[in-house]
């Protein structure tokens, strides 16, 4: 079967319904380099085999001589890996006092919205969620969902449920205190009983856009971040750092936590510690871009808007050093925040990332490979290689000079299922 093809042949040909199926695509992207004339042989389970060469005759479907689907048009790559949402939140609710009232609604309502938006994720590409925590569950739930005979249309989801904090500090609208629990010990064990498949840590506040710094001093101790990676690391899991601010990026640190996320005002020394140690840094664009791009919306002053123009020229300078020195650099969108929808919100923070100064390779690699090598996902998405789920996308080979082809939508292979079509960004709810 040759292009052009309809979507319903080509979601027929893609799906394999009874036998293994052999595709044949013009370009190639692994998770970590390109190549041309890719064949990729696949079952609704796992990739048999994936690279240039046609699959030997073991590998080849039975009764197939040559590829069941040729698209040499297009480019096959892995899944998009969001490495950073709230699910619990919707972002593209921009009115804050709708955002207050949501919060407010009960566990369960919070739950019921937060569904739909898996479908569509899946539809636009994301293939795979780390969420960053709420105090009400709605995350584990998720979790559970993926796991459960019941899951419907998702992409593979994991959370660590209620971040952890400090009383009276930053973080009550998603987190639990460690003075709930008494120690940090007990609070990281609570986490793990509860399912958390990793443990999210709220090590500072936030930018104070008035004075345009952090000007608090950081929520949790050396020690206190140490204890909760030891604990964590007990029960083999990873620990993510909520932090901005050069103290609080010391912090963690100093505390040896896995990634790092935000870390605005980081200094170049220490993303060569940061390097050196191997810890990941989610740069988080987002939120802060949507305060400037809305400022007037938002009433913010002249002032603040040279601040924020100041934290993100900062900010995108420290990627591109970054990105020379050879951090591991890996893409989350913080989606759920103030003006960052699920989903489009992450194809924006790509698209912030790249005008930054990262090549969109490096930023494909920061949402496909770079989280599938480092977070330690017990599933293997964001990669194309033998053994992976398939769980890919067929895009325009313009993504690899312009991420924002990423907005076209894509054709997504998820376990065996087929979608098209992406998701209208103007649908509420995201």
């Amino acid at each position: 079967m040759t292009a052009p093809l309809s979507t319903s042949d080509l979601t027929a040909a893609l799906a394999p319904a009874r036998e293994r199926v052999w595709l044949h695509a013009g370009l190639g992207f692994d998770g970590e380099r390109v190549e041309r004339d890719v064949h990729l042989v696949y079952d609704a389970s796992r990739i048999l085999h994936y690279g240039t060469r046609p699959p030997s005759s073991d590998v080849r479907p039975a009764t197939a001589h040559a590829p069941h689907v040729r698209l040499p048009e297009l480019m096959v790559m892995p899944g998009l890996v969001e490495a950073h949402a709230h699910l619990f939140l919707e972002g593209g609710e921009e009115d804050p006092a709708a955002r207050a009232v949501a919060l407010k609604s009960s566990p369960e309502d919070l739950l019921a919205r937060a569904l739909p938006r898996l479908e569509r994720l899946l539809r636009l590409g994301v293939v795979a969620v780390r969420d960053a925590g709420d105090k009400d569950g709605v995350g584990l739930a998720l979790q559970r969902r993926w796991r459960s005979t019941e899951r419907g249309a998702m992409p593979w989801f994991e959370s660590p449920g209620a971040a952890i904090h400090h009383a009276k500090r930053y973080g009550r609208f998603m987190g639990r205190t460690i003075e709930e629990h008494g120690s940090v010990r007990a609070a990281v064990e609570s986490r793990l009983a509860a399912g958390a498949r990793r443990i999210k840590l709220l090590v500072t506040g936030i930018i104070d856009f008035e004075r345009g710094a952090v000007t608090t001093p950081p929520q949790m101790s050396v020690d206190e971040v140490r204890e909760a990676v030891a604990v964590a690391r007990e029960a083999g899991v990873q620990t993510f750092a909520h932090c901005s601010g050069q103290d609080g990026v010391g912090v963690c640190l100093a505390g040896g936590v896995d990634t790092i996320e935000h870390g605005f005002f980081v200094t170049d020394d220490q993303l060569a510690r940061l390097r050196d140690a191997d810890v990941a840094w989610v740069p988080t664009f987002a939120p802060v871009q949507y305060q400037l791009d809305a400022a007037e919306r938002l009433g913010w002053s002249p002032t603040v808007q040279d601040h924020l123009t100041r934290i993100l020229d900062g900010h995108a300078a420290s990627l591109r050093r970054a990105h020379e020195i050879g951090v591991r650099i890996i893409a989350g969108s913080d989606a759920g925040s103030h003006g960052v929808p699920h989903g489009h919100g992450f194809l924006r923070e790509l698209e912030l990332m790249q005008s930054a100064g990262l090549p969109a390779r490096a930023v494909l690699h920061a949402a496909t490979g770079a989280p599938a090598a480092r977070l330690g996902f017990d599933e293997d998405s964001g990669r194309l290689r033998v053994g992976a789920r398939p769980r890919f996308l067929l895009v325009s080979p313009a993504a690899l000079e312009d991420v924002s082809a990423l907005r076209r939508p894509p054709v997504v292979v998820f376990d065996g299922v087929v979608h098209t079509g992406g998701d209208d960004p103007e649908r509420p709810g995201m």
